[in-house]
């Protein structure tokens, strides 16, 4: 499912998208603007995910990195 919205860009973000479709990289203006937003949605849950890192205070100097990933990856089966 698709929805149409219409957008205004300045200038030069109008320009930096028309050149990325004419090199090729993309195939029209929508594709350069969902990666985009695709981008845009990555560093925002990076970022809310450094702020909760942050927040949880140090960790336990025994914790190596494996121990690390092993809790990533339980964590990610248990989603």
């Amino acid at each position: 499912m698709t929805e149409k919205i219409s957008i205004s860009l300045t200038d030069e973000h109008a320009h930096l998208l028309q050149e990325a479709v004419k090199s090729g990289d993309y195939a029209s203006s929508s594709e350069v603007i969902r990666e985009a937003l695709r981008e845009w949605k990555s560093r925002r849950l990076l970022g809310r995910l450094w702020d909760e890192g942050l927040a949880g205070g140090l960790a336990d100097p025994a914790t190596t990195m494996e121990d690390i990933k092993a809790e990533a990856r339980r964590r990610r089966r248990s989603a």
